[in-house]
């Protein structure tokens, strides 16, 4: 009997510990049955670059180093994404960066990452490398599903040079952004409307600090100081790369202008015609018949 008192009282010190453990609260009490309607999703903006780097190397690069996006796609006869940072997390791609009144831009995108050797530099100039249209395919098909996920609005696509035009090439001139345009995902100067208001600003060309106003007006962080420095050139190199890729020296020209005006002036929605008043029938006379 003396044997097994040692045992009954282990047995009932387990007893209470695991009673104690069991009362103990697991986590706070929540109530989810309520919603805030003052809400909206965190991401609201999709940043294009391309990484001046072969598949491997840019691999290594958004793996192994602070720099990250959420995808990279790569140049592969078949491309595909690499899913490198889940969505629902910070990715470290745009860096210091400016769109409209939002700055900082890392906390509220998606970055997207297309494997592309960027530029060469030739006595010729600055040569950029064009992209696999097998690769915009796949953007396409991405940015469609992105979109409608998170409600994203077609003037917050990117690149990295729009959100950082100081500092920032990619994704470059050669990036096809107008089919972009035809797949729905962003808006587009109306050819007819851009040459329209040409011959306007042909005769007459609009000082710089109209251009300022305008690059800020579409979401730019453009200086507002009325001289043409090299700042504003930089922000119009950026604009004329992805508007106008025949030309983007950062000259302010008839035609330029003609594009940020139709950006900028959206195109008024007609009125719904109110229909007719349905005159009243006349009344049908009452059957005769003994039915």
């Amino acid at each position: 009997m003396s044997k097994l008192l040692p045992l009954v009282a282990l047995t009932a010190a387990v007893s209470l510990l695991s009673g104690c453990a069991t009362v103990a609260p697991a986590g706070p009490r929540i109530d989810k049955s309520l919603t805030a309607r003052g809400q909206s999703e965190r991401i609201k903006y999709i940043i294009l670059h391309y990484t001046v780097a072969d598949l491997p190397r840019s691999i290594k690069i958004l793996t192994q180093q602070d720099v990250s996006a959420h995808y990279l796609l790569t140049d592969t006869d078949q491309p595909f994404f690499y899913a490198l940072v889940d969505e629902s997390k910070q990715s470290n791609h745009a860096g210091l960066s400016s769109w409209k009144i939002y700055n900082q831009l890392n906390s509220a995108s998606i970055g997207i990452e297309i494997v592309n050797p960027g530029f060469t530099e030739t006595p010729q100039g600055r040569v950029y490398a064009p992209f696999k249209q097998a690769q915009i395919d796949q953007l396409i098909l991405l940015l469609k599903q992105l979109v409608a996920r998170y409600n994203i609005k077609p003037e917050n696509i990117l690149g990295h040079n729009d959100i950082a035009p100081q500092r920032k090439q990619d994704p470059g001139p050669m990036f096809p952004w107008k089919q972009l345009a035809d797949a729905g995902l962003l808006a587009w100067p109306e050819p007819s409307r851009v040459g329209a208001r040409l011959p306007l600003f042909t005769e007459q060309l609009p000082d710089v600090a109209w251009f300022q106003r305008k690059l800020a007006q579409v979401g730019y962080a453009t200086p507002q100081t009325g001289e043409l420095d090299q700042a504003t050139r930089n922000v119009l190199v950026v604009f004329q790369s992805k508007y106008r890729q025949s030309l983007y020296d950062g000259t302010p020209d008839a035609e330029t202008a003609a594009l940020l005006d139709v950006l900028t002036s959206p195109v008024p929605e007609l009125p719904v015609p109110t229909p007719a008043p349905v005159a009243a029938s006349a009344a049908l006379p009452r059957s005769t018949s003994s039915r």
